[in-house]
């Protein structure tokens, strides 16, 4: 018995008749009813969620930004969503009416603008008013719990988009201030230059004042040197003053009676004179008398001798006689009258120049008197203004001291202004020269600039999405797990109609290989049609349009080929209870093959799981065929899949060889599904 007459022998039986064939033709339509009908189903409900109602409520009363535009974007974010149409969205006028809706199921969720929306929007203008422009979602997930999800990418899509716009105005803003900013530093630094050419001057001019000031301080020192010699000068007048003010009072006591005695002295003096000039007159009467006398003397002595004696005798008579006569008492007499007469005359003289002088004395002594009077008054208010002098001498040095301190104290005052003005000279020509430098620094974009750079700002990170394969729809992202998943329920369901190996074959001599491909084929023949069937609705009718439709269908064949020769093994096996086995290897293979979420999301013990099983691999390679994506891997999962083939018909095998022997349990079996 060959092979191929087992499996036609097997296929014969179950198209003897009508029934058989349609059940054949059911069993072929199990994978379409799973995998193609769910696939139909769920091939684009993102492109159909503007069958769904949800209420929005826009409450938002607009604001005015900083520079003046009014900005309700409450209403244009409600306009655009109604424009895009994602959802239907129905305008609902309070927020209570909104959330009734939501709550009854007349709505899938209530998306809410509150009133202070715009006014939130322009407030990051001000740092102390800040806030955060809210939208107010209401879900329920007695509606559907994955239209939360939806709605969430939904709001976050709103979010993104408001938050750019709304950014870029602010980013332009912010730019804008800034070539304000660089406007206002270039004139900062034109100010700062003028200011460092300012202090420049201050500077040099508080070195001048230094200087200045300190020629006063040496001024005012000798100021105070001269005021001190100034104050003990008038100290040294007022005393003097006062001195002088006391001689003269006795001077004028004294004088009182200077007139009366000037002029008593001028009329002594006079009378002295009168008398000195008849004492005079008398003596030089006596001394003519006496040279009258004595000249009558010689006469007649010289008469006598020439009378008596010779001349010789008389000659020298004569001489002695004058030798006598210059030595005698009346020549004495003679010499001291004259000498007498002179001073007399002298003393005359003196006495009449005294009378003179006493008579203008006299007549000048009253106004002597006067002026000492006087004299005598001003010496008093010399006194007088002395001490006042001194008093104001004492106040002028102590001024001058004052003044001295006060003078070092600003030329220390005028140091101090001229390093200062030193050090601000050199700050005001470095804050020139660094405002000068950091306005370079600021931005001044352009409008284009502004436009590019805002964008940018608001918007800084994007996303280059390069996508090596891409599904076109999500019925295509989920087309490999569930045509894979649709394949294994399809094989499954054979063996309730198809037996894994025929008692007839067990009762043949046909080696116990052969008995088992024979019965393996008729599962391969039918799970080829079964994957033949459904690759074609799922390509042509649904459009799937994988990139590699042809190499799809034959790895598709070659996974029926797998699923069916370990189905087959297995029931072959285990006999009833492998059915059991096989619908546990299902649910095993549908948590562990990374059909929805990536396997290595999976607790751990089914990582195992998904590196054993075939379906895991199968998912794994309609991936790659179906989006365009690497192929290398495509030959080792086929022959992974030749091994789950050598593995299954190596079960049925063993099975073909155990079931040979046949015991009461062959012919009543403990349990039979």
């Amino acid at each position: 018995m060959t092979v191929l007459r087992l499996a036609r022998s097997e296929l014969k039986r179950m198209t003897g008749g009508l029934l058989p064939k349609l059940t054949i033709l059911a069993l072929a339509m199990v994978p379409l009813l799973y995998g193609a009908v769910y696939l139909y189903a769920n091939w684009n409900p993102y492109g159909n969620l503007n069958q769904i109602d949800a209420a929005l409520v826009v409450e938002d009363s607009g604001a005015t930004a900083a520079d003046g535009t009014e900005l309700h974007a409450g209403t244009k974010v409600a306009d655009g969503l109604i424009s895009g149409h994602v959802f239907n969205w129905k305008p609902v006028a309070t927020t209570a009416e909104a959330d009734a809706g939501v709550s009854s199921g007349q709505y899938a969720f209530a998306l809410k603008i509150p009133q202070d929306f715009s006014a939130n929007l322009v407030s990051p203008g001000s740092f102390d008013s800040a806030s955060q422009a809210m939208l107010n979602v209401t879900t329920n997930d007695a509606n559907n719990y994955l239209l939360s999800t939806i709605v969430d990418k939904l709001t976050t899509s709103v979010h993104t988009t408001v938050a750019k716009e709304v950014g870029e105005e602010t980013a332009n803003q912010l730019l804008t201030g800034f070539g304000t900013i660089h406007a206002q530093m270039l004139k900062a630094g034109d100010g700062a230059g003028q200011l460092a050419d300012g202090v420049a001057t201050l500077r040099d001019g508080a070195g001048t004042l230094h200087a200045g000031t300190t020629e006063l301080s040496n001024g005012a020192a000798a100021l105070y040197a001269g005021q001190l010699k100034l104050r003990d000068g008038a100290n040294q007048l007022t005393d003097g003053a006062g001195q002088l003010s006391s001689g003269l009072t006795l001077l004028k006591d004294k004088t009182a009676t200077l007139p009366t005695d000037t002029q008593t002295l001028a009329n002594g003096a006079a009378s002295v004179a009168a008398g000195n000039a008849q004492l005079n007159t008398k003596v030089q009467n006596v001394a003519t008398q006496l040279d009258a006398a004595d000249k009558g003397l010689r006469a007649r002595v010289e008469t006598a001798a020439l009378s008596s004696l010779t001349p010789e005798e008389a000659t020298k008579l004569m001489n002695a006689f004058d030798s006598t006569a210059a030595s005698s008492p009346v020549a004495a007499a003679k010499a001291t009258l004259q000498g007498d007469a002179a001073q007399i005359q002298q003393l005359s003289d003196g006495a009449t120049a005294v009378s003179v002088g006493a008579a203008q004395l006299a007549s000048a002594t009253p106004a002597l008197k006067n002026a000492v009077a006087q004299a005598s008054g001003g010496a008093d208010q010399l006194h007088t203004g002395a001490a006042t002098l001194a008093t104001g001498e004492q106040a002028a040095l102590d001024g001058a001291g004052r003044l001295a301190e006060g003078a070092k104290t600003v030329d220390a005052g005028a140091g101090q202004l001229e390093a200062g003005a030193v050090t601000a000279a050199d700050g005001s020509r470095t804050l020139a020269t660094e405002i000068a430098r950091g306005a370079g620094q600021v931005p001044n974009p352009d409008d284009s600039q502004k436009n590019s750079l805002s964008q940018v700002m608001a918007d800084p990170v994007a996303v280059s999405n390069v996508s090596q394969a891409k599904a076109d729809s999500y019925g295509a992202g989920l087309a490999p797990f569930f045509m894979t998943l649709a394949l294994w329920i399809g094989i499954f369901m054979l063996v309730q109609a198809m037996r894994p190996i025929t008692q007839r074959a067990l009762a043949s001599n046909a080696p116990a290989w052969k008995i088992a491909v024979g019965g393996w084929l008729p599962f391969l023949a039918v799970s080829a049609v079964q994957a033949t069937l459904l690759t074609l609705v799922v390509n042509l009718a649904l459009g799937l349009n994988p990139a590699h439709p042809v190499l799809m269908w034959l790895f598709m064949l070659a996974a029926a080929m797998a699923f069916s020769a370990i189905i087959q093994g297995v029931v072959a096996l285990l006999g009833s209870p492998g059915k059991l086995v096989v619908l546990i290897l299902l649910v095993l293979q549908l948590v562990s093959s990374g059909g929805t979420f990536p396997w290595q999301t999976t607790p751990q013990p089914l990582h195992v799981v998904h590196e054993v099983l075939p379906m895991g691999y199968v998912v794994t390679g309609m991936r790659h065929l179906i989006y365009g994506a690497d192929l290398s891997m495509i030959v080792p999962i086929v022959l992974g899949l030749l091994g789950y083939t050598l593995l299954g018909a190596a079960m049925s095998t063993f099975a073909v060889r155990k079931h040979k022997y046949w015991t009461l349990k062959t012919l009543k079996p403990e349990i039979a599904v």
